[in-house]
């Protein structure tokens, strides 16, 4: 009788939970939170015990073919079942419409054109759609023309967006069985935050952290000009790339950094020329939006708005040189701890949506932590808010009172785990020393 895998076992019951979301969100579009999040928990709970197993017994092995298939399998039902608990996705289709008209997605409101006859029915009501439409475009001009490929595929069309993002996914998929061990890797290809928030959602910040993770595969390989136009990209999708190019131009020459400076110059150049970009949403973002914030909500009822974010910059500026002054002492090849540097920014940056765990999760296939993972997952209750909870007593993004202590204590939690399971093998190598 021959012996079934328990990845497919897995995989097969992780396919039923994404069919069983898929299905309901074509039948009657947002699925009830319970639903979401219980579907959620399963599959996370299943991928988690399917890493213990593999770690513990390195002898029993998961095939690369049968990582990709499942993990390409739930994202069919996340390109089938479309997008949900979202709204974002208005805004890249009429980016996407404005950049092909226009020349430039930046600049103009969408608020400007509500009036304005001349636009096809089908962006009109795509433009109704809109949220924040007082505020022009806030997306990098890299994401933009990966919208802009999305319009020529299908204009007006999610599914040639989610189509674009599971491309970009699945690349990060096959960058990372080059840099981790394969069950490390199986708790991304197959977390359910990954599959929501690209196959389903086609959020956009996977553009950016492909272009990351190609970045240090190539200073790896010692092909650091390509990885400084890479990093150049990366900035040039989502600005908060940024936070890793020091870490990886470590030790590079001057004109590495005239490489990736200009690159990034030329990305921007054609609209700084048109007269606007998307720093201008950018700088409100920073100093207005507030959501699921951490330790900026702790501060917030005791000061000003402008003094909580001020501190919350002054740590994070600190926590990147304390941090860079530590790992310039590591041996050439070591790679930047992002696990660290995002998972910091998220701990006190004013606004956490669960797409920005994203940017951590690569790296934590590199060093796989019980608290990133758990982040991974705690997360999704973030979603519990007034609108998602049709409570119309509640501001639309307001959470219960118990959902950020639940959320960020399960983090905690998972942290003081980790600090324990590191004490414990401490002393256990001290112990075969002797």
């Amino acid at each position: 009788m021959r012996f079934v895998s328990p990845v497919d076992v897995g995989g097969f019951v992780c396919l039923l939970a994404y069919g069983v979301l898929t299905w309901v969100t074509q039948r009657s579009g947002d699925p009830s939170l319970q639903l979401f999040l219980g579907l959620s928990i399963c599959v996370a709970a299943i991928t988690f015990l399917l890493y213990v197993y593999f770690h513990q017994h390195p002898e029993q092995k998961i095939s690369i073919r049968q990582l990709i298939l499942w993990a390409i399998l739930f994202r069919i039902c996340g390109l089938i079942g479309g997008p949900f608990y979202e709204d974002d996705y208005y805004r890249y289709l009429w980016d996407a419409f404005r950049f092909f008209q226009d020349g430039t997605p930046y600049g103009i409101a969408p608020e400007a054109f509500f009036q304005d006859l001349g636009i096809p029915d089908q962006f009109q009501r795509i433009l109704d759609g809109i949220n924040y439409p007082e505020l022009p475009t806030i997306y990098g001009p890299i994401t933009q023309i990966v919208f802009l490929g999305g319009y020529l595929l299908s204009p007006g069309s999610v599914t040639a967006l989610q189509v674009l993002m599971i491309l970009f996914d699945l690349i990060t998929i096959g960058l990372l069985i080059r840099l981790a061990p394969l069950p490390a890797v199986l708790l991304y290809a197959w977390s359910p935050l990954v599959i929501k928030e690209i196959a389903f959602t086609a959020h956009p910040d996977i553009i950016a952290v492909c272009l990351v993770v190609t970045a240090i595969i190539l200073s790896q390989k010692n092909r650091i000009y390509f990885a400084a136009i890479c990093l150049a990209l990366a900035v040039g999708a989502k600005v908060i790339a940024l936070l890793v190019v020091p870490f990886v131009l470590l030790r590079t020459r001057i004109h590495v950094w005239g490489i990736f400076i200009g690159t990034l110059g030329l990305i921007y150049l054609p609209f700084i020329l048109q007269g606007s970009t998307d720093l201008d949403t950018l700088f409100v973002f920073t100093r207005e939006w507030e959501f699921n914030a951490a330790f900026f909500g702790l501060l917030k009822p005791w000061m000003s708005n402008s003094t909580a974010r001020m501190i919350c910059g002054f740590l994070l500026i600190a926590g990147l040189l304390s941090y860079y002054l530590v790992f310039r002492h590591q041996r050439s090849g070591f790679i930047v701890r992002g696990d660290w540097i995002y998972g910091g920014l998220l701990a006190i940056w004013p606004v956490v949506n669960s797409w920005y765990l994203l940017w951590l999760l690569p790296f934590a296939v590199l060093r796989p932590s019980a608290w990133a993972w758990t982040a991974s997952v705690a997360v999704l209750l973030s979603y519990i808010t007034g609108l998602n909870l049709n409570n119309f007593d509640m501001h639309p993004f307001a959470h219960p009172d118990w959902v950020r202590p639940l959320e960020y204590g399960l983090i905690l939690f998972a942290m003081g785990y980790d600090l324990y399971r590191m004490k414990v093998q401490k002393i256990m190598a001290i112990v075969h020393e002797y």
